[in-house]
């Protein structure tokens, strides 16, 4: 019998990444993992550990770190031999950083880095650089946005795909020398 703990509230749809404790939470590439592995489906420390095939004991510390900084809940609990069963299930569907920082980037590019190596299928990356005007960058941005919420499909028996979507203006190089 599965029960539903009643003090924790429904995942929300969208969750705005910004406190200091999530940044640190995102900062380690086996968090992003997890955070990745839960993004369907609930599951327990064991569950997560064969998936990521990682050991058990670091997958519950950083489950710990992930649920103190409340990216990650205990969305149901089960009674199994004597002890229970907790499934653990992200607090929304999808994460948003508005104000990326270096560490949780870095972390999320080498999480992303470990699913490209551990991928079955043929992978595209690809890093561009475009002169945009203002306004087309924003309807770029938008149509990216949007590209990747419509594609989902609702079927649970097909294959799980990863996209990450990067897109930022460029920083203007500033010179060191000065002119005389």
């Amino acid at each position: 019998m599965r029960d539903q703990p009643p003090y924790l509230p429904p995942p929300e749809d969208v969750l705005e990444i910004g406190a200091p404790e999530q940044f640190a939470a995102l900062s380690h590439p086996l968090r992003q993992r997890l955070l990745f592995a839960l993004g369907r489906r609930s599951a327990t420390t064991s569950q997560l550990a064969a998936q990521l095939d990682a050991k058990k004991g670091n997958v519950a510390h950083h489950l710990k770190a992930l649920r103190d900084a409340g990216l990650v809940h205990i969305a149901e609990t089960r009674q199994v031999r004597g002890g229970t069963e907790q499934y653990y299930q992200r607090t929304a569907r999808q994460m948003f950083v508005a104000e990326p920082q270096a560490a949780g980037t870095a972390a999320m590019l080498a999480a992303v880095a470990q699913e490209l190596d551990r991928s079955p299928a043929e992978t595209h990356l690809t890093l561009r650089h475009l002169r945009l005007s203002p306004a087309k960058a924003r309807e770029l941005g938008e149509a990216l946005a949007r590209l990747v919420d419509e594609a989902e499909e609702e079927t649970e028996d097909q294959p799980l795909h990863g996209v990450l979507v990067a897109f930022y203006r460029q920083a203007v190089p500033t010179s060191t020398t000065s002119s005389a």
